[in-house]
């Protein structure tokens, strides 16, 4: 009897022992932390976005005048007129199938702190954005114009990439960077010292917003077709690089399947990007 009393001593001392379980009130917070939002590239920098209506098909034509074509001679007195016109081509962007399965089984359902199916849902709406853009960055990646930085990209780099594309007579517009070419511009003093850019854009922001007039956009390399794109930038005329054609946009079909006592969801997407104009895009690497 007196081991017996010693222990329920020990158990019921904490101030002196190891506290117990029957000791400690346990509170598991009910709420699902749940993971970090990636950067993405806003739908806003593509050139054209085609929604189901415009598709009425499987796909999508879109035709482009041919750049500097159609010219004006001079015409000697009482010649004939010499002929010339623009000439076209045809792009067709075909919207490819993407989705995912969710099932989860009825006890999984009844017994969870939080609805499992609809977080599921949650996630794959959000694991198809981030694919979108996957397909964005892989489109760019037929840019004409590449710029080779160094260790580091440089404001040489980007000026340069801005200059490849004046040279086509296009607008640098947009820079999408990787994050580590982020981390490159944080570093140039330029744009760090106030007196030097004009404002507090870096210390405030984090980066600076635009460079010569270029709106910075930077975009998560865990959402890129692989981790080398955090060394990519990509300087582009938003209103002539790229298209979008989502022939259905995502969408979430329910269903249970009793056979196997489980409730179950598809969430699927039909959606393709293409490059309209290659000369349009600038690619910046760094090693």
């Amino acid at each position: 009897m007196a081991e017996y009393n010693k222990y329920v001593t020990e158990l019921l001392n904490t101030g002196t022992a190891t506290e117990g379980q029957l000791l400690i009130v346990r509170k598991i917070y009910d709420t699902l932390i749940d993971e970090v939002t990636k950067v993405l590239i806003p739908r806003s920098e593509a050139a054209l976005l085609f929604g189901p209506a415009d598709i009425p098909g499987s796909s999508i034509d879109i035709d482009l005048m041919n750049r500097n074509t159609m010219s004006v001679r001079v015409v000697s007195e009482g010649a004939e007129i010499p002929l010339d016109e623009a000439t076209y081509t045809s792009s067709n962007i075909k919207p490819k199938k993407y989705g995912v399965g969710i099932r989860i089984t009825k006890e999984m359902m009844e017994d969870a702190k939080w609805n499992l199916l609809q977080h599921n849902i949650t996630i794959a709406a959000r694991r198809l954005a981030e694919n979108e853009n996957s397909l964005i960055l892989t489109a760019l990646d037929g840019a004409t114009h590449t710029v080779a930085g160094g260790a580091a990209v440089t404001i040489a780099n980007i000026t340069l990439a801005m200059q490849y594309l004046e040279d086509d007579d296009f607008t640098p517009t947009t820079m999408l960077a990787g994050n580590e070419v982020i981390y490159d511009i944080r570093n140039i003093d330029t744009f760090v010292e106030a007196d030097k850019l004009g404002n507090r854009d870096m210390l405030s922001k984090g980066f600076v917003g635009t460079i010569y007039g270029v709106n910075v956009v930077r975009f998560s390399t865990n959402a890129a077709p692989s981790s080398t794109y955090a060394k990519y930038a990509y300087v582009l005329d938003k209103s002539q690089a790229y298209a979008i054609a989502e022939k259905r946009p995502i969408t979430v079909e329910n269903f249970v399947l009793p056979n196997c006592d489980m409730e179950a969801a598809s969430v699927t997407q039909r959606i393709a990007v293409a490059l309209l104009r290659a000369s349009a895009v600038c690619a910046i690497t760094s090693s």
